[in-house]
């Protein structure tokens, strides 16, 4: 567990780094273009995501991810402790993941972000990405494991332009998120309706993924 628990924690910096790091990166090379910057902070995203994937998934299954370790947990595939404590270092190091990114780019490190992310469309948004995502996982799982890496990182690649919220998809990167006030950012005040959308289209998938992919 000690192993797995690493594993998770270092994707799961890697992969807030990356998301919040590029938004950075992209929305000052940008020079104001919106759609540029969103696409650089796409592929970076997807390219992050497919090797962390590959990296870790062997030896943690890189879940980076508390709506997927809930799932596994509602499967029975993984313990109900064990979901906790991915669940807690996701959001550890996921932290530590946008401090070093502040860091890097010379900001504070310390704080919130002032962007608004609200309403029944984001909401919806963010259902739809997360939904997806699990049935996306689920699905690869159970006929084509070896695809698992392609496939999530290239869902999240479409999901970030055909969702109205660039699909966070994750309540662990949305915590994160809020705090930094940067083109990836969320206000703070906006979480908890982003991660109940999450949440449910996590479970809503978990439901559709039993009937379309257990084999019982």
């Amino acid at each position: 567990m000690a192993r797995k628990l690493a594993a998770e924690g270092l994707a799961s910096f890697f992969l807030f780094s990356g998301v919040i790091g590029s938004g950075v990166m992209a929305e000052a090379l940008a020079g104001g273009n919106i759609a540029v910057a969103l696409l650089g902070n796409t592929l970076a995203t997807g390219a992050i995501l497919f090797v962390l994937i590959v990296v870790f998934g062997p030896v943690s299954g890189a879940h980076m991810n508390p709506a997927v370790s809930l799932v596994m947990a509602l499967r029975g595939e993984m313990s109900w402790r064990d979901c906790l404590l991915y669940v807690l270092v996701q959001l550890a190091f996921g932290m530590l993941g946008a401090f070093a990114v502040h860091l890097m780019f010379d900001l504070p490190i310390l704080q919130y972000s002032a962007k608004a992310r609200s309403g029944i469309g984001q909401w919806t948004g963010e259902l739809i990405a997360t939904f997806g995502l699990i049935l996306t996982i689920l699905g690869t799982l159970r006929y084509r494991p070896e695809w698992i890496a392609p496939a999530v990182a290239l869902y999240i690649t479409a999901a970030y332009w055909f969702t109205s919220s660039t699909s966070f998809a994750n309540p662990a990167i949305t915590v994160v998120r809020s705090l930094s006030d940067s083109f990836a950012g969320i206000a703070p005040a906006h979480v908890p309706l982003f991660v109940v959308a999450q949440l449910s289209g996590a479970a809503l998938a978990a439901g559709v993924g039993r009937l379309l992919f257990d084999p019982d």
